[in-house]
């Protein structure tokens, strides 16, 4: 039933776990009690759009309405908006040129190929970023070169293949960089036509990635800043996938404020002079995965 107004009453807490506990259902996305003034205040804004007056009016459009996977989307873009610029956490994409692309250009050379995924891409910066260095790094001229680049949100993804950026996304470009790689234009600065042809963006959910089949013989996964909004359930679950579609000897890259170090997963730990980071071990070379005993 719509109305004219948002609701002029507080979220109740039954409110906000039903709401909550069917994004979590359909997406994976785990918001605790500490995002709940956000929460509210994103849901609030979809229901002014919608023209909706009570909360539980607009869970039963989430639930029961044949608008309700739409609106989904609507209400992920809101929660899970991530901040992102070109060449964010720097210091991993150097420890990836200087550290892993080498390993790979040895292991890749018999097929002349390399695939690398942004996992939660957002707006398209990191992915273009990760094309970047692949470029400049030379070590890969006359290879099949691509970036894949998937998010849960619809509006992120066309932004992300528009490839036009305002001034904010290029606070850690160089001059070189941006002259090299992007076209400025009256509407915003564009990325090449060059960059272009090596990133393809798609739509994924990471909680269902085994609805993406061909999805598969990765080199390097980028994962930074997802696993975060996930529970303990769902974050397996992804981990497990992103093992599973990674090559043996392939990379695993997280955010910052991430680690693996507490989770029991098939990863193997690699440090890195510049940065930490997880690895499928490869099978010519490694001994099987063997779980750590728990003390006790």
């Amino acid at each position: 039933m719509m109305h004219d107004s948002a609701p002029d009453t507080s979220m109740t807490a039954e409110e906000f776990r039903l709401i909550r506990d069917l994004v979590r259902e359909r997406s994976g996305l785990h918001f605790g009690e500490e995002t709940r003034y956000v929460f509210e205040r994103r849901v609030r804004e979809r229901c002014a759009a919608l023209g909706i007056s009570t909360f539980v009016d607009y869970y039963r459009l989430l639930r029961v309405d044949a608008k309700g996977e739409a609106e989904l989307q609507e209400l992920y873009d809101l929660l899970a908006t991530k901040e992102t610029y070109f060449f964010r956490e720097e210091y991993q994409l150097a420890a990836f040129r200087e550290e892993v692309l080498p390993v790979l250009l040895q292991e890749a050379a018999s097929r002349r190929r390399l695939s690398v995924w942004s996992a939660g891409c957002s707006t398209g910066e990191e992915a273009y970023s990760i094309a970047i260095v692949l470029v400049e790094s030379g070590m890969f001229d006359g290879w099949a070169l691509r970036v894949h680049g998937t998010d849960l949100s619809r509006r992120c993804l066309a932004a992300a293949r528009k490839g036009i950026y305002a001034e904010t996304s290029f606070r850690a470009t160089n001059e070189e960089r941006r002259r090299r790689f992007f076209v400025e234009r009256e509407d915003g600065t564009h990325v090449s036509e060059m960059l272009r042809g090596l990133c393809h963006f798609g739509l994924m959910n990471l909680v269902h990635m085994q609805r993406s089949p061909s999805f598969m013989q990765l080199d390097v996964v980028f994962c930074k800043n997802v696993l975060i909004y996930f529970d303990a359930e769902s974050r397996k679950r992804v981990l497990n996938g992103l093992y599973d579609r990674l090559r043996p000897g392939g990379y695993l890259l997280l955010g910052h404020s991430e680690s693996l170090l507490n989770e029991t997963t098939r990863f193997e730990v690699v440090h890195l002079k510049g940065d930490v980071v997880y690895r499928r071990p490869n099978t010519r070379s490694s001994p099987p995965y063997q779980p750590r005993k728990r003390a006790g």
